[in-house]
């Protein structure tokens, strides 16, 4: 399991009969997690303490409990800065167990020796576009949602990187590229992180079933002569970290490189346990030149 164990300002303090009981630099948070199924005492000193709660609905959805909790906060990883806000089905605009990924990727670009072109797709708020552009490389970020790509650019001015070579662009990411196989246009590494079900901004429905293999085959053919990474996400349980695998060593296996796929995690500093968040999937060149 690849496991995000480098946050200072973020920490899951427990988890037990299906929540977990977070910080967030300097406020608590409780949310639904339905991978925690395990009922492991709770210290009741430590979860009496929040600042937000939110509660899931037997009919779907939920709602937020608030203590104290500001509208909008920032946390900070390394040099990166997200502004924080919960919003509706228990978000706050942030995966922290990306940062796994954020650190792999990173020192790719780092030690790649010549510039870099990352595509990053279902982007959401930026946390991997961000990595990347710190890291030294030119990023098309690409997310349906307009709120989202806003939220990614205000993250980009706090974490000082307004200036960084990053296109914010606000289309359905299958379409776009299809467009770019049409263009012509390629990239030396690309970012997807696509949901289990959503919409286009005109209405495109996304089944990840049905539609994420199709769309690596797509990237596959946008992918430079020279690729230095393909990295793809999943929170879907159906989809297992050796599904991911296949899937990238299929589309990608005219080059010259390594696949590997693993469960993603975070930490739980009581009870020492590790909380699984998902699964990714990793191609790299075998050498950076």
């Amino acid at each position: 399991m690849w496991l995000a164990d480098n946050w200072k300002d973020y920490e899951v303090i427990d988890c037990s009969r299906g929540e977990k009981l977070e910080r967030w630099g300097n406020y608590i948070l409780i949310r639904p997690d339905p991978q925690v199924i395990w009922d492991t005492p709770k210290d009741m000193n430590k979860w009496r303490i929040k600042n937000g709660h939110y509660h899931r609905s037997k009919k779907g959805g939920g709602e937020w409990d608030f203590f104290n909790l500001p509208e909008q906060w920032q946390i900070h990883y390394k040099d990166l800065t997200f502004n924080l806000k919960p919003f509706s089905f228990k978000h706050t605009g942030l995966f922290p167990e990306q940062a796994a990924n954020w650190d792999w990727f990173s020192e790719k670009i780092k030690m790649a020796g010549r510039p870099v072109k990352v595509l990053n797709l279902f982007a959401y708020t930026g946390g991997a576009t961000l990595a990347a552009a710190a890291a030294g490389a030119s990023v098309t970020h690409v997310d349906a949602s307009r709120g989202m790509v806003g939220w990614a650019k205000e993250n980009a001015v706090s974490s000082g990187l307004s200036d960084k070579p990053i296109r914010w662009l606000v289309d359905d990411c299958v379409k776009f590229v299809e467009r770019e196989i049409r263009r012509g246009n390629h990239y030396d590494a690309i970012i997807m992180d696509p949901p289990s079900y959503g919409r286009g901004p005109k209405g495109e429905i996304w089944k990840i079933e049905d539609a994420i293999h199709p769309l690596i085959k797509q990237c596959a053919r946008i992918l430079s002569d020279n690729p230095l990474f393909f990295l793809i996400n999943s929170y879907t349980t159906g989809l297992a970290p050796s599904v991911l695998a296949y899937m990238l060593g299929t589309e990608l296996r005219r080059y010259n490189g390594h696949m590997d796929a693993q469960e993603i995690g975070l930490p739980v500093t009581h009870s020492g346990l590790i909380l699984p968040c998902g699964a990714s999937g990793r191609w790299e060149a075998f050498s950076a030149k």
